[in-house]
């Protein structure tokens, strides 16, 4: 039986599993993100505003997994302050509107996870997850493997998104805002 095993390689996730721990011991993505706006390529980063960032999650669920963060390193939503609030929420409807236009999905999931225990990586810093979703986009690779299968590079997908990103009203990295 042995002859007939074959090796799945997802040599991505060992970037995953190193970037736990963060890059200088314990740290915080977001923060690293907001901290370093030239970085906003190399991070994905879709959006910045003064106050909250859009960027694509680098080990995505699916293709165009969004995350939407308060710039502030906060964990609970409690901590937000009204304007903030409010800017994440405006800032989750533009990008359903443009992963809509981009992607094209039959849905969406959008929540927030708190507490490692409810599924947070990253539990310090509160995120919107928003998960673009076709019919028939399960498939057998997560029941048989814990692999996803991901139809798309990141980096050709953020520029598809970058493209599209000045059609909506928020900020795109560059400061640019469409109408």
């Amino acid at each position: 039986m042995d002859e007939f095993r074959q090796n799945l390689w997802s040599p991505w996730r060992m970037e995953f599993i190193e970037s736990l721990a963060g890059r200088n011991g314990p740290g915080c993505f977001i923060c690293d993100y907001r901290d370093d706006p030239s970085s906003d390529v190399q991070n994905r980063v879709v959006w910045r505003a003064d106050d909250s960032l859009v960027m694509m999650n680098r080990f995505p669920y699916t293709n165009g997994h969004l995350l939407i963060a308060p710039a502030r390193h906060l964990a609970e939503l409690d901590e937000l302050n009204d304007d903030e609030l409010r800017r994440i929420w405006f800032l989750t409807r533009d990008a359903k509107r443009l992963l809509a236009k981009v992607l094209e999905p039959q849905g969406f999931n959008i929540g927030l996870n708190f507490g490692r225990c409810a599924g947070a990586g990253l539990p310090g810093h509160l995120h919107i997850h928003i998960v673009p979703r076709w019919n028939g986009d399960t498939n057998f690779m997560a029941v048989l493997g814990d692999v996803r299968m991901i139809p798309q590079a990141l980096d050709a997908l953020y520029d598809r998104l970058r493209r599209a990103s000045s059609d909506f009203g928020s900020p795109a990295p560059d400061g640019e805002t469409g109408p």
